[in-house]
């Protein structure tokens, strides 16, 4: 099925416990630091019901619709289909919310696609995956995932020495019914607005951090689970106009809180398997699936500031500058960059697994590792076009509503190439881009989003054919040998 905003909703009104600071919030759809982007999390369910989007936001299998993020990918054909409709959801927020609903639903399709990989040693969860894999279909569940430990876990001899249990999240006790996790996961994005959390490692473990090594499905309102925010940015203010992306495109983090939550074991698909916990990631489609999705959501975002970098430049008059000019142009020529490795993982797709086809892995982790090496000095052009002018606007639109406050906002902050009023209103977005609370933790979050760069790195490096590159040099040099005199 697919549901609708308001089924959703209506989903998320279930008990779940999420605290802001000391603060207990009882409805998370009502709540002003939430409402706004829970709305519009609504909206993302919605559009899948316009005739506009019908047929690329959803698939039909066994007569009834799926939403595309669950389209297992067998053709090149399969794999637009998908790459389009995350383009699609990702320019309703310009990419500002990277944890939509169709990221790990595209983890948890890519692993469906390779099974086998879950009957392993001792545990054989295959069945579990494919079940969840349809549950999720079927629900057209919205889940988010907290894979990472906290940063304090990193120094395990610290709480050993003093008797204190390690942070990171374990399992403390196991039954027949299932297992007992208890302790700490991060960052799970968008949490707040899910049905569900899925609980991994995409870090590598150590052998003995095997109670450490589990992989889990909870639902966000599981007995002994809390959702801790950070500091919501979108209170600040009172009108979208002062705010544009910060009013409704918070999509939140929050750390996960486990206090001996029970988990049936048909929920679980990896226990007790510290290298197996990061390769259901890596030899399945999953990890390509959902960073074909991140890559495709970072390309909404750099065609806004693309455009952004266009308007800016024509509000100021400066867009006849020959300096200006150029930058401009770079700014084209990096969105045309991302846009072309997007497109080249499809052309370049890889008939992988059996019976199916997935994006370049290659051309995907480049892709991604463009995104996080570029995202400041693409700010930081935008930036630098907007020179004082983000200073120079009042602290609210609302001078309009005092007659005289508005009449000298209309005469003097107008220029020959615009009105104030519509000047403001770009300004304030570029503001909400390159320099409020919001614009911070987008830097952060593209930054790291795929954790440190030598992560990233590393993933270009598995995946590189350097038998290929080796011949290459090799061919070349078997033409040549020692002279012969």
């Amino acid at each position: 099925m697919i549901k609708t905003g308001k089924e959703h909703l209506s989903q998320l009104r279930d008990g779940r416990v999420v605290y802001i600071g000391d603060e207990k919030i009882d409805d998370v759809t009502t709540h002003p630091a939430f409402e706004k982007a829970a709305q519009k999390v609504a909206e993302l369910y919605d559009i899948k019901h316009q005739e506009i989007y019908k047929d690329v936001l959803s698939y039909q299998e066994n007569g009834e619709l799926c939403s595309t993020w669950f389209l297992q990918a067998k053709n090149k054909s399969d794999l637009r289909k998908r790459s389009k409709a995350h383009k699609v959801i990702a320019d309703q927020t310009s990419g500002m919310m990277g944890r939509s609903m169709d990221h790990v639903a595209s983890f948890v399709t890519g692993m469906s696609t390779n099974p086998d990989i879950f009957d392993s040693g001792k545990y054989k969860f295959k069945e579990n995956l494919l079940n969840y894999y349809k549950y999720m279909k079927k629900n057209d569940v919205f889940a988010s995932y907290a894979v990472v430990p906290p940063q304090a876990a990193r120094n395990p001899e610290f709480y050993q020495k003093q008797n204190l249990p390690i942070p990171t999240l374990s399992v403390v006790e196991e039954n027949k019914k299932g297992v007992i996790i208890s302790g700490m996961k991060m960052l799970a994005t968008s949490a707040v607005f899910a049905n569900e959390i899925w609980i991994g490692n995409l870090v590598p473990l150590a052998p003995d951090q095997i109670k450490q090594a589990i992989t889990c499905a909870i639902p966000c309102n599981i007995e002994g689970l809390s959702l801790w925010m950070r500091q919501p940015l979108s209170t600040h203010y009172d009108n979208q106009f002062d705010s544009p992306l910060s009013w409704n495109m918070d999509e939140t983090d929050v750390l996960v809180m486990c206090d001996k939550v029970f988990v049936p074991w048909d929920r679980i698909f990896v226990m007790d398997d510290a290298i197996l916990a990061r390769e259901i990631y890596i030899k399945t489609p999953a990890h390509c699936y959902g960073n074909h999705q991140a890559n495709v959501r970072y390309w909404s975002k750099m065609e806004l500031i693309t455009g952004l970098c266009n308007k800016i430049a024509k509000a100021t008059g400066a867009d006849q500058i020959p300096a200006v000019k150029e930058t401009l142009g770079k700014m084209s020529s990096l969105e045309a960059n991302l846009s072309g490795m997007i497109h080249g993982q499809i052309e370049a797709a890889e008939t992988w697994p059996n019976n199916h086809m997935t994006f370049n892995r290659r051309m995907m982790y480049a892709a991604l590792n463009w995104c996080t090496e570029n995202y400041t000095p693409i700010v930081d052009e935008l930036r630098t076009l907007c020179g004082g002018g983000v200073f120079q606007m009042p602290a609210s639109i609302n001078v309009m509503k005092n007659e005289k406050l508005k009449k000298d906002f209309e005469t003097y902050f107008q220029t020959p190439q615009m009105d104030a009023k519509s000047r403001m209103k770009l300004f304030k977005l570029a503001w909400d881009v390159v320099g409020s609370e919001f614009a911070g933790r987008q830097q952060q979050y593209e930054k790291f989003y795929a954790g440190a760069s030598f992560i990233i790195k590393n993933h270009s490096y598995r995946e590189t054919p350097w038998d290929y590159f080796d011949g290459v040099v090799d061919s070349l040099m078997d033409k040549y040998d020692l002279p012969e005199n």
